[in-house]
């Protein structure tokens, strides 16, 4: 009697356990169809001109690298390198500056340049995560001066582009995308052609560099002596100065003309 007791015992277990397992399986089956089906749904292909971005899940990223001339907290000039990766997510803006201290008026022309290469490239960038990375040896960059080249390479990133690296370019970036002067020009023009560079952009009006320079005269008069110093203007100009090709630029769009030619 026990011993038929216990294999109807075993035989509801066996049959639990295969109703459990059949439960879990079409449940199983059924969320990975749901799933298939809401990737399918969610793909979304944004236009801009012949350029398009599908951007769906898994997308391979694009990735575009410039250089960008900048000057550090000692007032010498280097190169920066900039890298924007444009990735499917939900229009974040990221930033990557590993241990740069990146100081907020940049922070802020990050946000203008992907404003503004949202505009001209016509691509919402709604469902696209942008993230930016600034590679230098330096420890501090500050300043907006590299709005342009970050709208430059962003515009790139979400083309997907290829950005002539022997075109460098400063110059802050404005809302409707003009571009705005800047300070050091000749530092960061000698630091351009160190890294190769054969032509470097810069806002219009600073091709040329006045600088002001004190010159001190001196009378005696008795037992005491009396100086006066004045500034005199020098006008260089950064072409010949430095021995790079310099080219003035108003806007994001003529700028461009030179990185994609």
């Amino acid at each position: 009697m026990v011993m038929v007791r216990r294999n109807l015992e075993l035989r509801i277990e066996v049959i639990l356990a295969f109703i459990v397992f059949t439960a879990l399986a079409t449940f199983f089956f059924t969320y990975l169809s749901t799933q298939k089906f809401s990737l399918q749904q969610n793909s979304t292909s944004l236009t801009s001109g012949q350029s398009t971005f599908t951007v769906t899940p898994n997308l391979t990223r694009n990735v575009t690298f410039l250089h960008a001339p900048a000057v550090d907290n000692q007032g010498n000039g280097v190169v920066t390198t900039l890298e924007v990766d444009a990735v499917p997510g939900t229009g974040r803006t990221l930033v990557d500056i590993q241990n740069l201290l990146f100081f907020t008026d940049t922070q802020s022309s990050i946000q203008t340049a992907k404003s503004v290469a949202e505009q001209i490239s016509g691509i919402d960038a709604s469902k696209i995560d942008l993230i930016y990375s600034i590679n230098t040896s330096a420890q501090i960059i500050e300043g907006p001066s590299a709005g342009a080249a970050l709208t430059i390479a962003t515009i790139a990133a979400l083309e997907n582009k290829t950005l002539n690296s022997s075109v460098v370019i400063t110059g802050t970036i404005n809302p409707d995308g003009t571009i705005g002067p800047v300070g050091g020009v000749v530092a960061k023009a000698e630091a351009a052609k160190e890294v190769g560079a054969k032509i470097f952009l810069v806002p219009i009006g600073q091709g040329t560099q006045t600088t002001y320079q004190p010159q001190t005269t001196c009378q005696t008069q008795g037992q005491f002596t009396f100086c006066q110093t004045q500034y005199q203007s020098v006008t260089t100009n950064v072409n010949t100065t430095v021995g790079i090709q310099v080219v003035e630029v108003g806007t994001i769009q003529e700028a461009l003309k030179y990185f994609l030619s």
